[in-house]
């Protein structure tokens, strides 16, 4: 019985890139081998530190693209939503808390009916982090997603042509 994610082997279908990005695994996290224990085999080059020939090209490239103007300005994208965005949202966050301790004559000051100001605070802080989310998905497909695949794409070329051909 073959697993929903199986693919046939061979014919033009089966033409697959070697994606590091994606096919690499993480620091020991690995695909469960069925038991619901997650494994990963480290490479013996990997584990002593030292890379294939092609390993160490490869890994040439990598560091040329981070170098690149592009890869720089995808960064700089990322940080100039994130960290103003982190700041007002911690702001507003220790604003709550500090006002919810230090003032809480305020904090229970009726709006209408039962509903308090520290309610509403409480459900802005929901709405707001639903918000942050919304804006930073947005951001980022309108601002960074483009120029990162091209950035992915142009890599995965270099490293194919530094291994000597599709893997």
């Amino acid at each position: 019985m073959q697993s929903s994610n199986a693919r046939p082997r061979g014919g033009a279908d089966d033409m697959r890139y070697r994606d590091p990005w994606y096919d690499a695994l993480a620091s020991g996290w690995g695909e469960g081998d069925g038991t619901g224990v997650l494994s990963a085999p480290v490479p013996a080059a990997r584990r002593e530190g030292r890379a294939g020939p092609a390993g160490g090209a490869a890994a040439e490239v990598y560091l040329e693209v981070q170098r690149s103007a592009a890869f720089q300005e995808v960064r700089s994208r990322y940080r100039r939503f994130v960290v103003p965005a982190v700041a007002v949202f911690l702001v507003w966050y220790v604003a709550y808390v500090v006002t919810a301790t230090a003032a809480p004559g305020f904090m229970a000051r009726p709006v209408a009916g039962a509903v308090n100001v520290a309610m509403l605070a409480g459900l802005g802080q929901f709405l707001s982090t639903f918000l942050l989310a919304w804006a930073y998905a947005r951001h980022a497909r309108l601002r960074r997603d483009r120029a990162a695949l091209e950035l992915r794409w142009d890599t995965q070329e270099l490293t194919r042509g530094v291994q000597g051909g599709a893997s």
